[in-house]
């Protein structure tokens, strides 16, 4: 479809609300360190009518701003998961909304096979089908003690409703 100068003048002129992403119960904000760091856990956009989650690179961080389980691929990447899945909660959104990931592991050569397998076996407990777009990319984390960082973005209808049981109904095509 080729958007015409009307259309695209129009969207332009829509207004974009924005607002930090936080789920204290799962994870404790960025400025709340001892050396506090300028980001936030996520930021949600609303444009007319479609949300648009983005989350902040998330790793295994209690509520408390702990590293947790140390030299642990597998628990940690277990509790990034945990802590993306909080912070899609408090805005109404679960994994099947997630349309791209972007995981960053320590030691990609050493990690990638036990990260794809955790990656693998949570998609399918999700029940996800498509699985969302993902890169993996080794990289040095903001702490000695992370293996694991992930970056994720969800894009799902702002009016629609959850179903009874929980599951999010799809935007509509």
């Amino acid at each position: 479809m080729i958007l015409d100068d009307e259309l695209l003048h129009n969207l332009a002129a829509l207004p974009v609300e924005k607002r930090a992403i936080t789920n204290p119960r799962v994870l404790n904000e960025a400025y709340d360190y001892a050396k506090p760091s300028s980001f936030v856990r996520g930021m949600r956009i609303d444009l007319n009518g479609l949300t648009i989650l983005l989350i902040s690179g998330t790793a295994s961080i209690d509520e408390q701003g702990r590293s947790v389980h140390t030299g642990d691929f597998r628990a940690q990447l277990r509790r990034t998961y945990q802590n993306i899945t909080g912070l899609l909660e408090a805005e109404g959104a679960t994994w099947h909304d997630i349309v791209r990931t972007t995981c960053y592991l320590r030691d990609i050569e050493r990690d990638y096979e036990a990260f794809n397998e955790e990656r693998t076996e949570f998609f399918r407990q999700q029940q996800l089908d498509p699985v969302p777009a993902s890169t993996g990319i080794q990289a040095i984390l903001c702490r000695p003690d992370l293996l694991i960082e992930m970056e994720a973005m969800a894009i799902f209808d702002s009016g629609r409703g959850a179903s009874s049981d929980g599951d999010k109904q799809p935007i509509a095509a």
